[in-house]
């Protein structure tokens, strides 16, 4: 009888599981005032929101929880992520499509101030010649290799005005993050020579970064280094302060080349995990130039006793935000920039929970933001980005409730 019972209990526990797992993924419905944004045309750009401005005297440094101009003037980090350089193609994705003066246009004309752009290390490492048919739309750049587009790319940003945050993606060029645990880090030469296909050591990870930053050390508007996307470990088993350590080595041999950049550090667990912090912040050798960095998906919060943040209820997700990061900027700690967050053009009602949740809290504390990703398709094989923020042609922004409260975001705080 009593085995009876536990199956029938664990049965019925499954049964509700699986219909709040599918309740999740039920179509949602915009509400009026994302109907009504996308028959509008989208609001010009705020430029004394860029680096570009005036208004702006560089170098940019960390003071409390903002990061600020050399006169003391918050410089908000309102960011959109463009991917490609850490993927098997090795560079940005839609130069095939238009020209990157263009692409760069429309990220300007959407309103951000600022992209996150990731390169992997075997992008350094292989640096190929780019495949003529991937640059159809740049013929000035055929014949060149990986890093020289990079650095194309990055130049076209900063001409607009656009400031630029490189970003070391992953170790092996591919679609990031699984469980493999030879990315799963900054290095893998611990591991097995035959279980990863690119291997490199800290000391090698430190030199791509100084190879590919050694470009751009002159030029203003490439304002910092994200060190490392994602740091895990085996299964979230990263320490922080083995991270820590590493970043404030890889930091300080970048402040060395060039004293202005901020250096970024994400958190562990994933992007997600910045409590270490309150017990050992990272220090470098030049001081007022760490910028925190915390990652936040629908799916992220799993394993905990909340649950994912799609089902969580407002008090619930920002308690973890407080808990996980936010507490560094409630407190006037130290700068976190969300440098990656996003949903689907076509959300179902967990998705929409967890963006209206982050959304209303990241407008609350009026937050620095990165938005994965303008790229409307995946590089490999062409699949299309259900994160996009722009059509096929890399010039029509979709204005749904996403580019609403962007909006609302990036404007928010003015005064």
């Amino acid at each position: 009888m009593f085995l009876f019972i536990l199956a029938a209990l664990l049965g019925a526990a499954v049964l509700y599981i699986r219909r709040s797992e599918s309740s999740l993924g039920i179509p949602w419905i915009p509400d009026a005032s994302a109907r009504l944004f996308a028959q509008r045309p989208l609001p010009p750009p705020l430029d004394d929101t860029f680096l570009s401005s005036p208004k702006f005297a560089l170098p940019l440094r960390a003071k409390g929880r903002n990061v600020v101009d050399a006169n003391g003037r918050r410089f908000k980090m309102s960011s959109v992520n463009w991917y490609g350089g850490s993927d098997e193609l090795f560079i940005p994705g839609g130069l095939e499509v238009v020209h990157r003066d263009v692409i760069a246009r429309t990220v300007r004309r959407m309103g951000f101030n600022s992209v996150r752009l990731p390169y992997s290390d075997e992008m350094v490492m292989a640096n190929p010649v780019v495949m003529p048919h991937l640059l159809a739309a740049n013929p000035d750049l055929v014949g060149l290799r990986a890093m020289d587009v990079f650095q194309a790319v990055v130049e076209a940003l900063t001409r607009e005005g656009i400031a630029v945050i490189v970003n070391n993606h992953i170790t092996s060029a591919t679609w990031c993050c699984g469980a493999d645990p030879c990315d799963a880090g900054w290095a893998n030469d611990h591991l097995p020579g035959m279980m990863c296909r690119v291997r490199q050591t800290e000391e090698e990870w430190i030199e791509h970064w100084e190879e590919i930053m050694g470009r751009f050390r002159n030029n203003s508007l490439v304002i910092g280094a994200d060190l490392r996307n994602e740091v895990r470990g085996m299964w979230g088993t990263m320490p922080w302060d083995r991270w820590a350590t590493a970043a404030e080595k890889a930091g300080n041999a970048l402040l060395k080349m060039n004293p202005d950049w901020l250096i970024i550090v994400g958190g562990t667990e994933s992007g997600n995990d910045l409590t270490g912090v309150a017990r050992r912040p990272v220090v470098l050798d030049v001081p007022d130039r760490v910028v925190y960095s915390a990652h936040v998906y629908s799916w992220s919060g799993w394993g905990s006793l909340g649950g994912r943040y799609a089902k969580r209820t407002y008090p619930s997700f920002v308690q973890s935000m407080r808990k996980n990061w936010a507490y560094l900027v409630e407190g006037d700690i130290a700068p976190v920039w969300v440098g990656e967050f996003g949903a689907p053009a076509d959300p179902g009602v967990g998705d929409a929970n967890y963006w209206k949740n982050l959304l209303r809290y990241l407008k609350t504390i009026d937050a620095d933001f990165g938005y994965w990703a303008i790229n409307p398709r995946k590089p490999k094989d062409d699949d299309r980005e259900t994160y996009s923020l722009v059509e096929d042609d890399w010039i029509t922004p979709i204005l749904d409730y996403r580019m609403k409260d962007m909006t609302e975001l990036i404007r928010s705080g003015r005064g």
